[in-house]
């Protein structure tokens, strides 16, 4: 079984609109609704391409009812904790001639209700895989992945992380199975400028020394990398068509190279999840099983 885990998640309201006017009326064109956060649209993906997964974290209030109704009708398992006070967020998405975002803060979590996710936890048996994405919560202590990993320690998992700077580099000596940085991330990560493939990959393997066993670097329009656990780098170019959308692309390289996986070997993985955050990045909200196929038979053909 895949878990996800996501500590916040939104409905992103996505607003479209003409050129906005500050202290002014504007009126929308169209308007999107998504339920979303980086865990639940790796979820959300992984089921496009016919992998289960049950998805956890925190919800609470009339929003958080809507975000698991709303996910468990596209098919998706979930097992959320539920918390007495508050809501989930609401992220309003404007997309004009810039795009703009204004996220929610999120309902307070509390220790007794980090405890209910950690009973849920202990579910996990050996071989399953858990994807840790996203930024935590201010309720949340600082380390909490590191709390995750180490409660599951005992059992053989295999852990994703995705997620920045100290967050991932503290996860690191905990050998996780797979952490996807973007290029930009790896640049803020070890404080330099990369300019080259090359110089991507020598970065990529210093994370992968440092414990990953592998590593994925979204490099957006040049594509992406891995270092894979036997230290051997693949490539892959980017596929072409429109970006539309930044929301949720990297989440979904996150599920087609999991797929991938299990369902091929690294090349095939890297082609699958590319073909993914780049389905998403052309499209409206995030990418379907159609949209991610017709991106890979460029590199198929």
């Amino acid at each position: 079984m895949i878990y996800t885990i996501t500590f916040n998640p939104a409905i992103d309201y996505v607003v479209h609109t003409d050129d906005i006017v500050l202290d002014s009326i504007n009126r929308s064109n169209h308007e999107e609704i998504y339920f979303g956060g980086k865990g639940i649209n790796v979820s959300i993906v992984l089921n496009e391409l016919g992998i289960e997964s049950k998805a956890l974290g925190f919800v609470a209030g009339f929003t958080g009812k809507a975000i698991e109704e709303g996910i468990s009708k596209q098919g998706i398992e979930t097992d959320f904790v539920h918390l007495e006070e508050g809501f989930s967020r609401i992220n309003v998405k404007i997309k004009s001639n810039k795009e703009t975002e204004i996220n929610g803060q999120g309902p307070k979590i509390l220790d007794s209700d980090i405890l209910k996710l950690f009973q849920k936890l202990d579910a996990v048996q050996d071989d399953d895989i858990i994807i840790l994405a996203g930024s935590i919560p201010n309720s949340l202590p600082s380390n909490i992945y590191e709390k995750i990993i180490e409660h599951l320690k005992p059992k053989k998992v295999r852990i994703v992380v995705d997620t920045t700077k100290d967050l991932l580099l503290n996860v690191l000596k905990y050998e996780p199975y797979l952490i996807k940085p973007n290029n930009f991330e790896l640049e803020e990560i070890f404080g330099i400028k990369l300019n080259t493939i090359d110089e991507i990959s020598k970065y990529a393997r210093k994370l992968k020394r440092m414990g990953a066993l592998n590593v994925l670097v979204s490099m957006a329009g040049d594509g992406a990398l891995l270092v894979d656990e036997n230290n051997e780098i693949h490539i892959c170019q980017a596929y072409k068509g429109l970006v539309k959308n930044s929301v949720g692309a990297g989440d979904s390289m996150v599920a087609g190279f999991i797929a991938g996986l299990l369902n091929g070997n690294y090349d095939y993985a890297l082609k699958l999840g590319t073909a993914s955050g780049g389905a998403t990045a052309f499209s409206d909200g995030l990418a379907t099983k159609d949209t991610i196929f017709q991106l890979l038979n460029q590199h198929i053909l």
